[in-house]
């Protein structure tokens, strides 16, 4: 327990700096997920004993990699914050998501080459070998990132939303117990809003999804929220100590014993 005497000067320097790591580290791994978003996809079936007979594959897009820390950052404000300030930084992310596509916009419109085709450089093939013009992986990163971020801002916003308002929510019927109540059921079921969100905006909208022709549409889906889904579930179950012990040593470090009010 920290138990030495601060200044109220350095108290409330103390509490800004937490709120701006843990902001910095939410919006700093929204903005990573969005960029990357579906530019790969990683199968790790074989991880988790899928045979590679199966039909079932495991895959994520390398985008969902940093997501689950998103919901770890905002549960954390929202317990030694307040609701406001989660919601707070929710805006901003969504504000940042709009910053991305404007920069990735004028990235691609500004002395755009002659041979971009549908968004995308076309490669020529010079000696029996594709020739990848200059500026090629940007404007791929470009393509996917506009339809992944895209959405991303309409499952970010139901999803966040709905964790910050389930978790206020059960806590103010447990009357502040059950930390981990209101955190597991606050992050699966606005993951579960995100994954099916992400997944079918980006297939239906972006035509941004690795799909393979000789196998039905619906069940490649249904893959692909899956195993996003379940991806996010692990995370959010194995963070239930980590947070306990974050908010217990939070507590201590700003002296707070409830919600800070600003």
């Amino acid at each position: 327990m920290i138990s030495e005497t601060i200044s109220d000067q350095q108290l409330r320097r103390r509490r800004e700096w937490t709120f701006l790591i843990l902001a910095g580290m939410f919006l700093g791994s929204l903005t990573m997920l969005n960029i990357l978003g579906v530019s790969r996809f990683i199968d790790l079936s074989s991880w988790i004993g899928i045979s590679e007979e199966s039909s079932f594959r495991f895959s994520l897009a390398v985008g969902v990699l940093p997501y689950p820390i998103t919901f770890l950052c905002t549960d954390l404000i929202s317990e030694i914050y307040g609701r406001k300030r989660a919601n707070m930084v929710v805006w901003v992310g969504l504000i940042l998501n709009l910053w991305v596509l404007l920069v990735l916009w004028l990235g691609g419109t500004l002395e755009a080459p002659d041979n971009l085709v549908n968004g995308t450089l076309s490669v020529e093939v010079v000696d029996g070998e594709p020739s990848v013009p200059y500026g090629y992986a940007f404007y791929e990163i470009r393509k996917l990132t506009f339809g992944a971020t895209i959405a991303s801002m309409v499952a970010y916003i139901a999803a966040q939303f709905v964790d910050v308002h389930i978790f206020h929510f059960l806590k103010k019927k447990t009357e502040g117990k059950k930390l981990w109540l209101r955190n597991n059921v606050s992050t699966l079921t606005s993951q579960l809003i995100d994954s099916v969100a992400v997944i079918l905006i980006t297939h239906y909208y972006a035509n941004a999804l690795p799909i393979q022709a000789e196998v039905a549409i619906g069940i490649q889906l249904l893959m692909f929220i899956l195993s996003s889904y379940l991806f996010k579930v692990f995370f959010a179950l194995f963070d239930t100590i980590p947070i306990y012990i974050a908010v217990k040593y939070l507590r201590s470090f700003l002296k707070v014993e409830d919600e800070l009010r600003f």
